[in-house]
């Protein structure tokens, strides 16, 4: 064997349902940590990036936070820890991501204030979130290949809709401890030392998701030549550009339905906010809820009718679910619902169809790069586009832009294979 080479283990992991916990629970650690920090962005906005600063480099470093390491790293960490994965087997770079982001969380936790320390507080804060970008981009990849390739015959749906199970269970755990500080302390506690708590959680519960990973089995199993960073972009460009076109209507319905809509509701309609984050709170967990269904739907019947489910619902029904919000919580929380039945026939089996798109031996890195940065231009941007169009005075033309781009992606979707009783390539 050359030093170009390495051997892995048992062909298909003799314990799935731990291999589905270590996947699952790593990966909600992942999302609290990245969640609780929106959460909780003005609380440390106030400390360290306080608007009496004079140093003019604070608001630079306030706008680099916030925007650039979302949409820098996440790719980024897609690419590097989807080689790792690739390279090294998934189960180390599973391991790399929980740490990078155990260790992001805690640097938060102990994030200086500005009146303390000046200028090094936003910079300590940037350097965090440049981790947390890493980790969160890399996360994916490793854990969406694990998942799939975890899956006994007839269950890559079932294990793939877990992604989208703990990343829910994650926000919904970040939410709710940002409530409960909020509610019980202060706010001269909470400004001063009660928002740091739950990134000192987050890194103990980190700590939790490495043991739990540890005892996962290693699921690549030929022995493979080991590939180069850009490998999957050299030799698999249709596959990348196919990954983007799967991806883009879905990424954009996701952030727009389960982070976004509340905040649209109040931009658009004269409902309360409280009232807004409960509906938005009920339908995620019941968007966690749906997301087995619609996984074990597709092993039965094919990854593209609930593809094709998701995107010409979104197609269609885009814009009159959106112009048929008023300012009442029930319709509000009807719209959202309805979206999340919907968006289930793309987040349930997300990870398996790009699974199944690449070959074993430049899986991780295939889906990490391209899947990273089509979220990064549709996902993360679409609260930025709701309120420009908004602000523009055309607010009813967001609806159609969601609706355009869902269609763009039924177009893949039917040119796509069926993969769901394939054999997996290992």
């Amino acid at each position: 064997m050359t030093e170009t080479e390495t051997t892995t283990t048992a062909a298909r992991p003799a314990h799935p349902v731990r291999q589905l916990l270590a996947a699952s629970v790593g990966n909600a650690v992942e999302w609290y940590d990245w969640y609780a920090y929106t959460f909780l962005a003005t609380y440390i906005a106030d400390q360290v990036f306080p608007k009496s600063a004079g140093n003019s480099l604070v608001p630079l470093l306030s706008t680099f936070a916030v925007f650039a390491v979302g949409f820098f790293m996440r790719p980024v960490g897609g690419l590097l820890m989807g080689a790792v994965a690739d390279r090294h087997g998934r189960r180390a770079a599973l391991t790399v991501t929980i740490l990078l982001m155990g260790c992001s969380s805690l640097l938060v936790g102990i994030t200086p204030m500005y009146a303390a320390v000046g200028v090094l507080a936003p910079v300590v804060l940037v350097l965090a979130r440049l981790l947390q970008g890493l980790s969160v981009g890399g996360e994916f990849a490793a854990s969406t290949t694990f998942l799939v390739e975890s899956a006994g015959p007839g269950r890559r749906g079932l294990f793939s809709s877990f992604q989208y199970v703990s990343t829910s269970i994650g926000q919904l755990i970040a939410s709710g401890v940002a409530a409960l500080l909020v509610s019980i302390l202060a706010e001269g506690q909470m400004d001063g030392w009660g928002w740091r708590v739950p990134f000192l959680a987050g890194a103990v519960l980190s700590l939790v998701g490495f043991w739990i990973r540890q005892g996962a089995q290693e699921t690549r199993t030929q022995r493979q030549e080991r590939p180069g960073l850009f490998d999957a972009l050299r030799r698999h460009p249709r596959q990348s550009l196919l990954i983007c076109g799967i991806t883009a209507g879905g990424t954009l319905a996701y952030y727009t339905w389960t982070s976004y809509l509340p905040t649209y509701a109040e931009l658009n309609t004269d409902i309360d906010k409280s009232q807004a984050l409960l509906a938005g709170t009920i339908s995620l967990a019941f968007f966690a809820l749906l997301q087995p269904v619609g996984g074990m739907l597709s092993d039965r019947f094919g990854r593209k009718p609930l593809l094709l489910f998701f995107g010409l619902g979104f197609a269609l029904l885009s814009v009159p679910l959106l112009h048929t919000l008023t300012g009442s919580f029930g319709s509000l929380l009807l719209t959202q619902c309805a979206g999340m039945v919907l968006l289930t026939g793309f987040t349930s089996i997300s990870a398996a169809v790009n699974a199944e798109v690449f070959p074993a031996r430049v899986r991780a890195a295939g889906i990490g790069f391209p899947y990273s940065l089509t979220v990064a231009l549709f996902g993360g941007t679409a609260p930025y586009m709701g309120t420009w169009f908004k602000e523009i005075g055309h607010s009813g033309l967001f609806p159609w832009y969601v609706a355009v781009l869902c269609l763009v992606s039924s177009a893949v979707y039917l040119r796509l294979p069926e993969t769901a009783h394939r054999e997996l390539d290992r």
